[in-house]
């Protein structure tokens, strides 16, 4: 009889894998769903926190400048827009077509204590960059205590 070496990492991985499988299919959206994320335009939101402001960076590929709307409303940051389709043009034989259109709205609760009157936005080629400074009470300080 030979001897076969065991390793535990290989039976461990293997487990971890089946959960996951398990997992993603438990929680995998339906036909319905895949069809309206894969058919709806959602654009990418990156939200990065810095000393004195906020930072959101919106991926909008496509999306002209005067197709994008960004307001705040009862601390709500609302991001909307249309990417609009490209003419349709009669006689073509499309064989693919993966690029997705139509209206998006992204909306993020803003933190408290930000400065919302001063809230800036650029669009440059097709990123939106939006500035949400802080208000003084909200940037931190920090203190020495002087220890008796």
């Amino acid at each position: 009889m030979a001897l076969v070496r065991w390793t535990p990492r290989k039976s461990i991985l293997d487990l971890y894998n089946e959960v996951n499988r398990l997992f993603d299919s438990f929680f995998a959206p339906t036909e319905e769903e895949e069809e309206t994320f894969a058919t709806r335009f959602y654009p990418a939101v990156d939200i990065e926190e810095k000393d004195k402001e906020y930072y959101v960076t919106v991926e909008l590929p496509g999306v002209k400048k005067n197709d994008v709307k960004v307001t705040v409303k009862d601390n709500l940051l609302m991001i909307s827009g249309e990417k609009k389709s490209e003419k349709e043009e009669k006689g073509k034989n499309y064989h693919r077509s993966e690029r997705v259109f139509g209206s998006f709205q992204r909306t993020f609760r803003l933190p408290e204590l930000v400065d919302q009157d001063n809230i800036s936005a650029e669009y440059k080629d097709g990123v939106l960059h939006i500035t949400i400074p802080k208000k003084e009470e909200a940037v931190s300080k920090e203190i020495e205590i002087k220890v008796k």
